[in-house]
């Protein structure tokens, strides 16, 4: 059974159409990822997993149950945490007031132990704990933003464009974090624009365009995949 699923998806803004029936679905321990061009829909659709935005049509089910009328604030406590576009990260907080943030679903007696969960996945956070937030670089935000997603020990962790503004060299320690969380056992849905990154750590991919899946299948056949190096690998 899928951990999450999503059904003829529907989703407007006012009168546009931004997402138009699609349906796809992430299994335990898999990284699955949506790829596509700027304004495909890709966010539109983490947005409404996770209850931001509510769909006109279809269903959305997450560890068996229905969420698809869901309110954003109860999706953490049932195990799903978006880490979102442009990091958000609390900037007048130091990076454990942020990280404590993210543990706000835990019992007490558990925060600590996700503290150095978090610290050991990430040992640039520990090193930087009492430090406001906002004088980090923008690598150390994204992995603050991703550090605060683990601390609710979630079932599945969704990260929509964690690339965005960073150096090349910073993106490549932002994917082979990803890459370590996978090898742990973590579910993630990827939404990521730079298609090269994501294919090569995703289990699985769907294409985006205008609001449409046009593809799908194993990450590692899409990029080798003609139609797909064309578009999104600029081949």
């Amino acid at each position: 059974m899928s951990l999450l699923s999503v059904q003829d998806l529907h989703v407007f803004y006012g009168n546009i159409h931004a997402i138009k029936g699609i349906s796809f679905d992430v299994s335990e321990g898999e990284i699955v990822t949506l790829i596509g061009a700027n304004g495909a829909g890709k966010s539109t659709t983490l947005n409404t997993v996770c209850g931001l935005l509510h769909p006109r049509g279809g269903n959305i089910t997450f560890n068996g149950e229905d969420i698809t009328r869901l309110k954003a604030s109860s999706m953490t406590a049932r195990g799903m945490v978006l880490c979102p576009e442009g990091r958000r990260i609390f900037q007048q907080m130091t990076v454990r007031e942020n990280l404590e943030m993210g543990g706000f679903t835990r019992p007490n007696g558990e925060i600590d132990a996700s503290l150095e969960r978090v610290y050991k996945q990430f040992p640039r956070l520990k090193e930087r704990e009492k430090q406001v937030a906002g004088t980090l670089s923008g690598g150390e935000q994204q992995m603050l933003a991703m550090g605060r997603a683990l601390m609710s020990k979630p079932k599945l962790i969704m990260l929509d464009e964690p690339s965005m503004g960073l150096a090349p060299i910073l993106v490549e320690q932002i994917f082979d974090i990803i890459h370590s969380l996978h090898e742990n056992g973590a579910t993630i849905l990827l939404v990521e624009q730079n298609a090269q990154m994501a294919l090569s750590v995703a289990d699985r991919a769907y294409v985006l365009e205008t609001g449409k899946i046009t593809m799908t299948g194993p990450a590692g056949e899409l990029l080798h995949d003609d139609a797909v190096r064309k578009a999104y690998l600029g081949e």
